[in-house]
């Protein structure tokens, strides 16, 4: 490995706390970076800014089927890890000038979260797949994930002893490695008590069949099987995330406490539930309103 781009990593995981899965991604972009400038006679100290347009153009096509180029998504996270890279090379006074600094992000499509009324969040969560052992751990998976609305990387990092279950709180350690207490309702501690009568009261709090670590793939496994099993395909662990929050907004929650509750780092991020709550609303008031049908057709 390149030793720039190993004491960047490095130094993102030691000092500014990036979760495994942006290291893993970060670092394969760059290393991708390394070898196609390689292939130029270049460097990562030595590229230009016409090297990593011309590894973005590569890259957008590279391995697609034609017509399907990469998500802009995906285009957009490729562009930020080699922009961090050479923000962190400017002040380690690596390189003297940024090639990085022109150039531009894709246009990502605004996409309204995907969340689940309350009738369809109940079900998943009440009514989980598979039985016995693991329909209780299922359950307290799925009530807390929803009831506190973590990441599935938070949920799966807990231990016991970050529950608080007097006080109905657990202590999170979310992005950047920011602490936070978060409540979570009747429901959840109920579904939290079952589970810990039925394993040792110490370690990891939700444990795969061989008594380990649940991981965050098996995590989200546990929350598609659990929606195909009440109606809902293709569910996905961040959906009960947005419902959570979904839910509190449509419930009076003040924004600034949803933003503390889900971990947010800006309260910009928090905002896109209030398009998502007005679009619920409109659609709640087309099927039910006794006026709105004669509005629509009159309009």
């Amino acid at each position: 490995m390149d030793p720039h781009l190993r004491q960047w990593t490095r130094d993102l995981r030691d000092l500014r706390g990036y979760s495994p899965h942006t290291l893993r991604a970060y670092t394969a972009n760059l290393a991708d970076l390394a070898e196609f400038l390689d292939s130029r006679g270049q460097t990562l100290g030595t590229a230009t800014l016409t090297d990593l347009r011309s590894w973005l153009s590569l890259i957008r096509t590279r391995g697609r089927p034609a017509g399907q180029p990469l998500a802009a998504s995906t285009m957009a996270r490729n562009v930020a890890a080699v922009r961090s890279f050479y923000r962190w090379m400017i002040r380690e006074d690596r390189i003297e000038s940024n090639p990085a600094a022109r150039l531009k992000n894709p246009k990502i499509p605004t996409r309204t979260p995907r969340f689940l009324d309350v009738d369809e969040a109940s079900s998943v969560v009440e009514n989980p797949h598979q039985t016995g052992w693991f329909h209780t751990r299922n359950r307290a998976l799925l009530e807390l994930m929803y009831g506190a609305g973590l990441r599935v990387s938070e949920a799966v990092s807990l231990d016991v002893v970050d529950l608080d279950q007097s006080g109905r709180l657990v202590r999170v350690m979310g992005k950047g490695q920011k602490e936070r207490l978060v409540p979570y309702g009747p429901p959840a501690a109920d579904a939290i008590r079952e589970w810990l009568a039925m394993r040792p009261m110490e370690g990891p709090l939700f444990l795969n069949r061989y008594r380990r670590r649940l991981s965050a793939r098996s995590a989200w496994r546990i929350v598609r099987e659990a929606g195909a099993v009440n109606g809902v395909s293709g569910l996905h662990p961040h959906a009960l995330r947005h419902s959570c929050a979904t839910h509190l907004l449509g419930s009076g929650a003040d924004l600034r406490a949803i933003q503390e509750q889900l971990g947010h780092a800006t309260l910009s991020t928090t905002q896109r539930y209030t398009h998502v709550d007005a679009a619920h609303l409109l659609k709640v008031y087309r099927s039910a309103h006794p006026r709105a049908a004669v509005d629509e057709s009159e309009g």
